[in-house]
């Protein structure tokens, strides 16, 4: 069972998986079209019946991923708001070089000079 949990976590976090994944099954079921009315299967309520409860449980299923993603972006938006990006390259510069103050006769010469 942890297997299949496992399995589950890693679909659900790759998008790249997700997007194939109901990729062949939207071509799957294009391909049923045509078989089921071949078949005659639309003619049985069990046949019926099941695909309208995969074509709820896929609606579902889209409608909350679409919500994970909006949820997701919400945060990352929240999270941005409270960076102070200004703070962290002035933070940075000053990591990285060497400033001092100059010394106030250094001042006063360098007014002088203009």
């Amino acid at each position: 069972m942890s297997t299949v949990k496992s399995l589950w976590a890693m679909a659900q976090g790759d998008p790249t998986f997700m997007r194939r994944v109901n990729g062949w099954l939207a071509v799957f079921w294009l391909v049923m079209i045509p078989f089921s009315l071949w078949m005659g299967w639309l003619d049985s309520v069990i046949y019926v019946s099941a695909l309208s409860l995969w074509a709820l449980v896929s609606g579902h299923w889209s409608a909350w991923q679409a919500a994970r993603v909006e949820v997701q972006q919400q945060e990352d938006a929240k999270a941005r708001e409270k960076e102070d990006l200004v703070s962290e390259v002035v933070a940075a510069i000053l990591a990285k070089t060497n400033l001092e103050r100059a010394p106030h006769n250094a001042q006063a010469s360098d007014a002088s000079l203009n």
